[in-house]
């Protein structure tokens, strides 16, 4: 049974409608009874009655609306309800032993940088995230593409990434005027992970708002015999964009620059 409640169109958030595609979402995080699931910004509760009838360890259930909130805690109660603000949650203190997982409809203006901080800082093992469609083929980008950008490197320096299939406006209410993407995370091994989070985004980030200059010109306060070695180990030319670097390759610039370059 849903939660019966018009939230405040200043939200902007639009419901899902559509029940055979809850449960097709839910069932892509593949929930067992070992798992512990997040569900960011549940709202009616579309997608938490497919979670809890997958039987998860524990469910918690963060909802900013000071309304959604306290409905859903009554209307599932064998969930944890935190009326909060997913971009302030600590994704950090999460027990790592506890097998998370993450799955949620993120609102089309908080989805990218969600998803940039838990990539980074969660301990989740699988997210299934419904996204704008734009947002989408975004983070499932490979290099060389031109819908590669900043998030797409980032999140990719710390998650497999899987585009799974498009959701179309008309199973939303309200309705939006674009069509949505349901896309699926998995964590890579810690091993794999950047050693310098903070140095990486800079990086990152640096080098995107330059996206359409050559790395010569961007990188020309940082050039130097050892850079431009490992440039040709990895062949990657000073004429090459930054959509031409893996996120490995990322991680390895930024190993090579990481002293000149600023914190």
């Amino acid at each position: 049974m849903q939660v019966r409640h018009k939230a405040k169109k200043s939200l902007g958030q639009n419901f899902l409608q559509d029940d055979n595609i809850a449960r097709k979402i839910v069932d892509s995080l593949k929930i067992s009874e070992k798992d512990s699931v997040i569900e960011i910004g549940p709202g009616q509760g579309a997608l938490t009655k497919h979670i809890l009838e997958a039987g998860p360890k524990k469910l918690m259930l963060i909802e900013m609306d000071r309304n959604l909130a306290p409905a859903l805690e009554k209307e599932y109660p064998a969930a944890e309800v935190i009326q909060q603000d997913a971009l302030k949650f600590i994704w950090e203190d999460l027990d790592p032993e506890k097998n998370w997982k993450i799955i949620g409809n993120l609102p089309y203006n908080v989805a990218s940088k969600l998803m940039w901080d838990i990539a980074a800082k969660s301990p989740a093992v699988n997210c299934v995230f419904m996204v704008q469609h734009e947002v989408g083929l975004r983070i499932t980008a490979d290099q060389g593409s031109k819908k590669y950008g900043g998030i797409s490197a980032w999140i990719k320096s710390y998650c497999e990434t899987q585009y799974l299939f498009k959701v179309p406006p008309t199973v939303f209410k309200p309705k939006p005027k674009v069509d949505s993407a349901v896309i699926k995370f998995y964590s890579l091994p810690n091993n794999e992970k950047p050693s310098d989070p903070e140095g990486l985004a800079g990086l990152i980030k640096y080098c995107f708002q330059y996206r359409r200059k050559q790395l010569g010109k961007i990188l020309k306060s940082f050039v130097s015999d050892s850079l431009l070695q490992w440039m040709e180990e990895e062949g990657i030319s000073l004429k090459d964009r930054p959509e031409a670097l893996s996120p490995v390759q990322f991680q390895g610039l930024y190993n090579c620059i990481k002293n000149d370059f600023p914190s």
